[in-house]
């Protein structure tokens, strides 16, 4: 529907314009009246009729000086005047001011209908226009931001002018590539588009882009302030994952590294990119995967070989005869590590996996002859190992399946379970070491064990490795070798005001005080 102000000085004639035109049915809505100039123009610049219909003489201002005023700050309403004087010099002014139609009284009503009709057909016409022009300017846009994550251009050399960037609302200052997917593997569609989501911060398209290349959703973030606004989801959502059903527990999502120029674009595209196909190293639960988690690509060493695998082979096979669970979870900690920083693509790191897993089976087999260990067949190995999304499912598979070869060769005892992880936090508390990371190197999921490790030991998984990491600090204050931040380096801590909030949690003192006090 279109608006239609009305403004004349007699309630009468106004009321009259109301009835004698069916405006509804003409497609017009009423949004307001105004019986003197001043007021109409007020009111005209407020609400920005569609149509305003004005009386040339009004008291405080006349109609044609209103429709002067209105267009002299913008107004650009169609404007049909009504007029008891048939002036010629009144006409041309009218004219002057974009005026369609100068219509003297009494008002001939089928005369006044077909201005109104006219009017009509006008802004229907304006409105297609629009809608075309709107189309042309969205397709431009996808055209622009493909050839920006597609194409490595540099400033002199770019096809796409500034502007281009300026007319289509992509300059900022800052940059960052988003890409999203469903969080379940399994289910094709998204059930929440994050785009929508983010719809209500993105008035004026002035905080970032959506473009759909392919199968894959694509958020461009544009300025600090949407950038910020980013990096204050990802902290809340560290500190509060999404429960579940939630909008955002059904989201996987890939950052790529903030750029600042638009021909860098591209750089944060392909680093969203290779994240999104990195969703294998993911942890359990974790749903975003940033750029500061890429490993460094650029070394050529970072390849499978058949070397590496053979070695790894070898380690597991000598743990598995001793039934060294303790060495067995650490050689696949160290699997996880060699196969998160390779340059092989998901496919060829499966296959790796395949064919390790089978030469431990060989090799168990023939020095167990006499003894049947229910190996799963070849086949039921490589669809199972296929058909997995993600390494820590893959490695806990693993682990159940060592796990099973030592019960079946000898030693079916899990009660060192706990003593196992102590050991293994006592060797490692200097790494950045999680629950949720080790949990599949002893085949368990991560919740269940850390309610049988705070069971076990009294006290949870994280206090647990503060409470080594503190215990080294002491041992090395008193060394008095290191300087207080190298202290907090060499036993895990990399803020070293964390080390100190830490440290006099569970020492009552500083560091700096603990190691005066030793002197």
């Amino acid at each position: 529907m279109y608006t239609v102000f009305i403004s004349d000085d007699e309630l009468s004639i106004r009321e009259g314009l109301k009835c004698i035109i069916d405006w509804e049915g003409l497609g017009f809505t009423i949004c307001g009246e105004a019986s003197n100039g001043s007021d109409a123009l007020s009111e005209i610049m407020a609400k920005l009729p569609d149509l305003a219909l004005l009386d040339i003489r009004m008291p405080k201002m006349q109609g044609i000086d209103v429709i002067a005023a209105a267009r002299e700050q913008g107004y650009a309403g169609r404007c049909i005047l009504l007029s008891g004087y048939s002036d010629f010099g009144y006409a041309q002014t009218a004219i002057r001011n974009g005026v369609d139609f100068y219509l003297t009284k009494p008002i001939d009503e089928d005369d006044l209908l077909q201005a109104i009709e006219k009017v009509k057909s006008n802004l229907d016409q304006e409105s297609l226009n629009d809608k075309y022009v709107n189309q042309y300017k969205i397709k431009a846009k996808n055209v622009i931001l493909q050839e920006l994550l597609s194409d490595t251009n540099s400033d002199e050399n770019s096809p796409l002018s500034f502007d281009d960037i300026k007319q289509l609302n992509l300059k900022a200052d800052i940059y960052q590539v988003i890409i999203y997917e469903n969080f379940n593997r399994k289910i094709a569609d998204l059930a929440y588009n994050f785009a929508d989501l983010l719809k209500i911060t993105n008035k004026g398209n002035q905080t970032f882009e959506y473009i759909k290349i392919s199968s894959l959703d694509i958020i461009l973030l544009k300025g600090d302030f949407a950038l910020k606004k980013f990096q204050d989801f990802l902290i809340h959502y560290e500190k509060n994952p999404p429960q579940k059903g939630s909008p955002l527990d059904s989201l996987f999502l890939a950052y790529g590294q903030p750029v600042n120029k638009y021909t860098d674009i591209r750089l944060s595209y392909c680093d969203a990119l290779l994240l999104i196909n990195r969703r294998f190293f993911c942890l359990q639960g974790q749903h975003t995967l940033g750029f500061e988690e890429l490993p460094n690509m650029n070394v050529k060493a970072n390849t499978l070989a058949t070397e590496c695998m053979q070695e790894f082979a070898a380690q597991l096979i000598d743990h598995l005869q001793t039934f060294n669970r303790k060495k067995v979870a650490e050689t696949l900690f160290q699997l996880n590590e060699y196969l998160y920083n390779v340059n092989d693509n998901i496919n060829d790191i499966k296959l790796f996996l395949v064919d390790l897993y089978l030469q431990i089976k060989e090799k168990l087999n023939h020095l167990y002859n006499a003894i049947n260990i229910p190996f799963p067949t070849n086949s039921a190995i490589i669809d199972l190992i296929e058909k997995k999304y993600y390494l820590y499912e893959i490695i806990r598979y693993f682990s159940e399946q060592f796990e099973m070869i030592m019960n079946a060769t000898g030693n079916s005892s899990r009660d060192s379970i706990i003593d196992d992880i102590i050991y293994y936090i006592d060797h490692n508390y200097q790494n950045n070491i999680k629950l949720e990371s080790i949990a599949p190197l002893f085949g368990y999921n991560s919740a269940y064990l850390g309610k049988i490790f705070s069971k076990t030991v009294g006290v949870n998984f994280n206090s647990y490795v503060d409470y080594i990491r503190i215990n080294h600090s002491k041992e090395l204050l008193v060394q008095n070798k290191l300087k207080v931040y190298e202290i907090s380096e060499v036993i895990g801590y990399k803020n070293v005001d964390y080390f100190h909030k830490k440290f006099k949690k569970y020492v009552g003192v500083s560091p700096a005080e603990f190691r005066k006090n030793t002197e």
